[in-house]
């Protein structure tokens, strides 16, 4: 089964090969949607969903694995090309994104579904490429495109669907098959549509470590702006330039299994991987090579690098000691750790800092969301040796929606900030607090077993939350209840533990006087537009709600930004990418050895 035969030809000359490398036509393009298609028209005004990662509302950052997977397409010969749309969409209000999408000339289309709040954005982009180019296969992938497969699969414009957490190896076969005279129903963990009928092969492709996966692959994004003449679509969010942060992907999978991520369970039952896959020590260090050829600033290290063992971590650190890097570390703690694991971290690196995730100050309700049962005391024995150990900063999140959560607790996060800042006294502790927002994760033990954990959810299907997502106000978006909140009570607690946070954070010489004013209206405002949004629906017939809407929307458009956060907080110091000839130049190497391997 195949679509078209591309003009695609391993067997190239060398002239028209050197031509292809230089002056690159796509034969894959991967799009990145925004969360809701088109945030520009309509009268949504989002919330505060996004205060606490890198990205907005809109939630412009692209899953790290499209790198990997298009380093690996172009591995084997094809020209792949990422296109962030959400970021062109957001940052300049001129971008046409369905005009980009019609002059486009790849053979195949590829869009994320890694999470769900881009159920809208990914379902409308794949529309667009139909549309335009109707003949073309449109492919799928991520996290939540393996649980929703089978849904996902009835939409028209989507032809195949690549489930599992590892897809490098069967997109390379499908688009093989696609291109070829291959067969599709050779290629694992695909879903596909063959007669009306959907096809469901085997999810058999699972690798047992992340060695021979370059993920996030930094020399594809940094080849490809040669290659397609574009550095802005493949940036990986607002900012990054500004403020470039990389990545370090450690595994995939998880050993934890908290309730509303779902961690070790939702792998092993919707990804079929029972343990994580890990990236050697020696690998990572290559990575950091890489990364540190072009940018200055931040490494972020995802996941705990425990989860691999003691030993795999001692390993990881020692060979990190004898590279004298001077970009700083971010490093994940998925649970109190000893006083000797930051000796380790403060002997290798310059710089570093930490981001924990109690979630909550009550132990039992960590235990009930199967986040790590310890005492409180342990925690605090955790930041105080980082601490000592030449940690420069530790941001520390609570959440708010939590199992058996009660509006109390959800705020009485804060007075033990308050302790903490206080019984602790070290500035370089930054507590956070924000809402468990919009939707648990599919897969995850809340999702599928929410009673047993007090939730009550607002939405099942793939549609159903596609349709939430164009709710015009973030409570109207939130996909669940809890026994003990309700939205209105999840809005409510979030606008008071935020408000007191950040005047505590004031109080302790965390935030100026302008910053914390700031927040402060934006809050008045947020608060304001929710309660405007719930008048509109129960004063105003459906026919006159648009225009009521439109109208909020326009009196406050740049609502939903760092709304219970200060905009700067969550960006750690940053030194930017070493400069724009030295970038040119790593980028032309690369390119030149592109070119020499095909050859």
């Amino acid at each position: 089964m195949r679509f078209f035969r591309s003009g695609h030809d391993r067997g190239s000359c060398e002239s028209g090969l050197t031509r292809r490398l230089l002056f690159s036509e796509p034969d894959v393009t991967f799009f990145h949607p925004p969360s809701i298609f088109d945030f520009r028209d309509r009268p949504e005004v989002l919330g505060p969903i996004s205060d606490v990662i890198p990205s907005s509302p809109v939630f412009e950052m692209y899953p790290i694995g499209l790198t990997s997977l298009a380093d690996r397409l172009e591995g084997a010969g094809y020209n792949a090309r990422i296109i962030n749309l959400a970021r062109e969409m957001l940052t300049d209000p001129e971008y046409d994104p369905e005009a980009d999408i019609a002059a486009c000339t790849a053979n195949v289309y590829a869009i994320d579904l890694h999470w769900l709040p881009h159920a809208h954005g990914a379902i409308e982009v794949a529309r667009l490429v139909k549309k335009h180019h109707p003949d073309a296969p449109v492919i799928f992938g991520g996290l939540s495109s393996t649980y929703y497969h089978e849904e996902l699969i009835e939409y028209p414009s989507v032809d195949y669907v690549l489930r599992g957490d590892s897809t490098e190896e069967p997109m390379e076969q499908l688009v093989d098959a696609l291109t070829g005279d291959g067969d599709v129903s050779d290629v694992p963990n695909l879903t596909y549509r063959d007669g009306g009928e959907t096809t469901v092969n085997p999810l058999t492709y699972q690798p047992d470590d992340l060695d021979d996966i370059s993920v996030p692959s930094y020399t594809y994004a940094i080849r490809s702006v040669l290659k397609y003449g574009s550095l802005r679509k493949v940036l990986p969010h607002k900012g990054w330039l500004d403020k470039p942060i990389t990545m370090l992907l450690t595994s995939r999978g998880c050993r934890h299994a908290c309730s509303f991520c779902g961690g070790a369970d939702a792998y092993a039952d919707v990804h079929d991987r029972p343990k994580p896959a890990f990236r050697s020590p020696e690998r990572l260090i290559e990575d950091v090579r890489t990364i540190t050829a072009f940018s200055e600033g931040p490494i972020f290290i995802v996941h705990d690098l425990r989860q691999g063992g003691w030993d795999y971590a001692t390993e990881f650190f020692e060979l990190l000691a004898e590279e004298d890097i001077e970009n700083e570390f971010v490093f994940e703690l998925f649970g109190p750790a000893p006083a000797e694991y930051f000796e380790l971290i403060d002997d290798a690196v310059e710089r570093y800092s930490l981001e924990l995730s109690p979630e909550s100050h009550k132990p039992e309700i960590r235990e009930k969301m199967g986040k790590f049962a310890v005492s409180n005391e342990a925690i605090e024995d955790t930041l105080r040796a980082a601490l000592d150990n030449g940690c420069r900063n530790i941001d520390v999140f609570f959440m708010i929606g939590l199992p058996e959560q009660s509006y109390e607790d959800a705020v009485g996060a804060v007075e033990y900030a308050e302790h903490l800042l206080t019984d602790i006294d070290d500035d370089r502790v930054v507590p956070f607090i924000a809402p468990l927002a919009p939707f648990l994760d599919p897969g995850s033990p809340a999702f599928e077993n929410p009673e047993a954990y007090g939730y009550e959810p607002l939405a099942e299907t793939l549609e159903e939350h596609r349709q939430l997502l164009l709710e015009p106000s973030w409570k109207r978006m939130l996909g669940y209840e809890t026994t003990e909140l309700s939205r209105d009570d999840i809005v409510d607690a979030t606008y008071e533990a935020a408000e007191r946070m950040n005047r505590l954070k004031y109080e302790h010489g965390q935030l100026d006087e302008e910053t914390l004013q700031t927040i402060l209206d934006r809050l008045e405002t947020s608060r304001w537009v929710v309660d405007r949004v719930d008048e509109i629906y129960e004063s105003i017939p459906d026919g006159r709600r648009e225009a009521e809407l439109q109208a909020i929307a326009e009196e406050v458009p740049d609502f939903g930004e760092y709304s219970i956060a200060g905009e700067d907080e969550l960006w750690w110091k940053n030194d930017g990418l070493r400069g724009m000839p030295r970038l040119a130049g790593v980028a032309g190497k690369l390119l030149v050895g592109e070119l020499r391997q095909r050859l």
